[in-house]
């Protein structure tokens, strides 16, 4: 593969991240350097969409991560949830290589930065080196047309890294770009 057709954050993550772990951690194997292995997209839609809406919302998020979500089915009825057995509730993509470089580079300088009043995202992980996101309003991504959105949906976005602690894959996501949290100061009473 050309360097030409490598995506700017995994040469970003060739070039800069990978030597400053290396340094910062005292690895002395290249194996050891954390990674990240896949990102997985997925909306919940719940029951109160009809089939057009269902197909804008599946065509939306297939937009967004350059590729075909696979749909998520009710397993059985639940009377109270108005939910039938096979009637659809979500739908979910999980990228990997070239697509998964593409599409964080695009969520890191394109769309978090466009969110009203953005002042970083939490930095708690989840134990073993994974982070997940919360977005409430997928039309921040610019292949969305805002005109064509007629309800806004979220999704979740986790990003799941070969860091083996929080602190190590929190290190690797801030050298990558992400836009966490500063602490605050604490207050003088």
């Amino acid at each position: 593969m050309s360097s030409s057709n490598t995506p700017a954050l995994q040469t970003h993550y060739k070039e800069q991240v990978i030597p400053a772990l290396t340094k910062s951690r005292g690895y002395t194997n290249p194996h050891q350097v954390p990674g990240i292995v896949k990102v997985a997209i997925n909306s919940g839609f719940g029951t109160d969409l009809d089939k057009n809406q269902i197909a804008d919302v599946i065509k939306d998020l297939a937009t967004i991560a350059g590729q075909k979500p696979v749909t998520a089915k009710a397993r059985k009825s639940v009377a109270n949830f108005k939910l039938r057995q096979g009637q659809v509730i979500g739908a979910h993509v999980t990228l990997r290589g070239e697509s998964m470089w593409d599409f964080l580079y695009r969520l890191l300088s394109v769309a978090l930065p466009t969110i009203r009043d953005f002042r970083g995202l939490p930095s708690r992980l989840d134990g073993q080196g994974n982070y997940t996101i919360g977005i409430s309003d997928y039309s921040i991504f610019p292949e969305i047309s805002v005109e064509n959105v007629k309800r806004t949906l979220g999704f979740d976005i986790t990003i799941v890294t070969t860091a083996t602690s929080d602190d190590e894959g929190r290190e690797l996501l801030s050298l990558l770009g992400m836009p966490f949290r500063r602490p605050e100061p604490a207050q003088a009473a």
